[in-house]
């Protein structure tokens, strides 16, 4: 998993509350168990009209924000089905941060487990970092992990607060089962001392 660090990019605004999972990637797109290959089914009973085309209204659409790697959307994001695919959608499009006020329960999880940070900020602050990423090209803003900090164009600073332990899964790139590997060598000596205490076992 690739660390996250400190990332600046373009925001694009999302403005839509219960934005679902099946919003994000729909179910059309669930026959694989590959991570990559997603990106051109995100959002795309919105972004593509009915003859396949793109939608040019859609945000991600629009060419300031085709190359967004952070996206500031509505309360209660990620609600609906436990599909992993959101946001394997999200990554495989260029998506590594997503900024809201809420987020469902599972869909918060496997963003840390995909190398995806998403920040929850109150309401007045959402309102100011969709004032931000209204700017279309001129959208770019910081996000700093370690300092728990998002940075405006014009010098704005949110601070955001973090779970310390997956903080430290994102800024070391490491999954849950990275995490588990990280002790690789003090399991190995736990089996070989319960081994040799219990063979039979």
């Amino acid at each position: 998993m690739e660390k996250f660090t400190t990332m600046t990019g373009i925001a694009a605004p999302l403005p839509l509350i219960n934005i679902d999972t099946d919003m994000i990637i729909p179910k059309d797109y669930l026959k694989t168990i590959k991570r990559t290959g997603l990106g051109k089914g995100l959002f795309a009973e919105m972004r593509y009209l009915d003859d396949g085309s793109e939608n040019p209204d859609f945000v991600l659409n629009k060419p300031a924000y085709r190359d967004a790697t952070i996206l500031v959307a509505g309360d209660n994001f990620g609600c609906g089905s436990s599909r992993e695919h959101a946001p394997w959608a999200l990554l495989d499009h260029g998506i590594r941060c997503v900024i809201s006020t809420s987020f469902a329960d599972i869909f918060y999880n496997n963003c840390f487990n995909n190398g995806i940070l998403p920040i929850r900020v109150s309401k007045e602050d959402l309102d100011n970092l969709f004032d931000d990423a209204d700017r279309g090209a001129n959208s770019r803003i910081t996000v700093d992990l370690a300092a728990q900090e998002i940075r405006g164009p014009d010098g704005g600073v949110v601070h955001f607060d973090i779970d310390s332990e997956r903080k430290e899964k994102l800024l070391s790139g490491l999954d849950d089962i990275g995490t588990t590997m990280v002790k690789a060598p003090e399991i190995a000596r736990f089996e070989e001392a319960t081994t040799a205490a219990r063979p039979w076992a």
